[in-house]
């Protein structure tokens, strides 16, 4: 039988490599990795899985358009995940957010001109709907087909959600005009281990071990949705692999509306934390309420999400203490700032 041959920009990172796991386990897939590995995810663990199940790994930057070069056509399916992200990024660096996240775009457009590929799949976020609901009052949950909408346009902030809709636009056209089935996939807080440091639920994790006291919770009457990463990872499967669906975009998260109040005490629960909590400000523009409508998701792929997000939490809580703990030992610490340890 032959395998399914696929290739992952970005199949190093946190969805990515979820995504790779998954395949690499079903047996039937010739896998390519095409990843800069520039958050240090690139431990002996992931090293071993991806030669332990024959990935072909290639380890170079991708806003270069010569390194498009080095790699082959004729793909069955192209996951464009790669992009730069996290919101301390967009505040402290939104120029390179958009220089990374739109080469990577436009050189990948333009290799898909010569490429060969059957399905193209780009990956977006539930940011592009930062003023759709809080200045339109758009309804949550929020379904697919409603606008796309950023404000105020010179907020760095928004930066992301910016280059997202620049790629959500991109790929569509060049799918209509080049013949690939195009799907486009947009994120609601995909969580879970190994999901990077600039992320809510790492932050707490953080600030719990270093019993922080009164503990203060940022933004708590915000409400999100978030999804355990190995639903998220199999519900972008199956929308790639979904043939009647083209030039579709879905939703995958998770249905469940929390106050960020609610993940900070449930996580507090884990910690048997007994101390005070405060309520604290949160990021400038960080919207109100967000919550996908995934019934398109449900009804075309059958995408279920089933981990709840309390057991995924705790999944996460634990890889995290195991991952700051063994750092503390080997006499390393976290920081906030580049995503990465330096030597105590």
């Amino acid at each position: 039988m032959n395998k399914r041959k696929v290739l992952l920009l970005g199949g190093g990172g946190f969805i990515g490599f979820a995504i790779v796991r998954i395949l690499a386990g079903r047996g039937n897939y010739d896998i390519t990795i095409a990843d800069n590995f520039i958050r240090n995810q690139d431990d002996e663990e992931t090293m071993s899985f991806i030669a332990g199940n024959n990935i072909r790994l290639i380890r170079e930057d991708f806003t270069d358009p010569k390194q498009f070069n080095k790699l082959e056509e004729g793909y069955d399916d192209f996951y464009m995940l790669a992009s730069m992200i996290g919101v301390n990024n967009t505040l402290e660096m939104p120029h390179e957010i958009i220089r990374v996240n739109t080469a990577l775009i436009y050189n990948s457009l333009e290799w898909l001109k010569r490429a060969k590929v059957k399905n193209v799949l780009f990956t977006s976020t539930s940011e592009c709907y930062s003023a759709t609901t809080d200045v339109f009052g758009y309804r949550i949950p929020t379904p697919e087909e409603v606008p796309l909408c950023v404000s105020p346009i010179g907020h760095p902030r928004f930066t992301y959600a910016v280059t997202k809709m620049l790629g959500e636009s991109g790929f569509l056209t060049y799918g209509k005009v080049l013949g690939f089935n195009c799907k486009i996939i947009r994120y609601s807080n995909i969580f879970g281990p190994r999901m990077g440091f600039k992320h809510v639920i790492p932050h707490l994790v953080e600030r719990f071990l270093d019993n922080e006291n009164p503990y203060h919770i940022y933004g708590g009457e915000q409400t999100r949705s978030f999804c355990y990463i190995d639903d998220g990872a199999l519900g972008t499967i199956l929308a790639m692999e979904n043939q009647d669906a083209t030039g579709d975009i879905f939703h995958i998260g998770a249905k469940e509306e929390i106050t960020i109040e609610e993940l900070v005490r449930e996580t507090g629960k884990y910690f048997d934390y007994t101390g005070q909590y405060i309520s604290a400000p949160t990021y400038p523009g960080s919207v109100a309420r967000r919550c996908p409508d995934i019934s398109k998701a449900e009804r075309m792929l059958g995408f279920s999400p089933k981990v709840d997000w309390r057991i995924g939490l705790v999944r996460t809580i634990e890889w995290y203490i195991d991952y700051f703990q063994t750092k503390s030992q080997d006499g390393m610490k976290y920081f906030e700032g580049p995503d990465k340890f330096y030597k105590a």
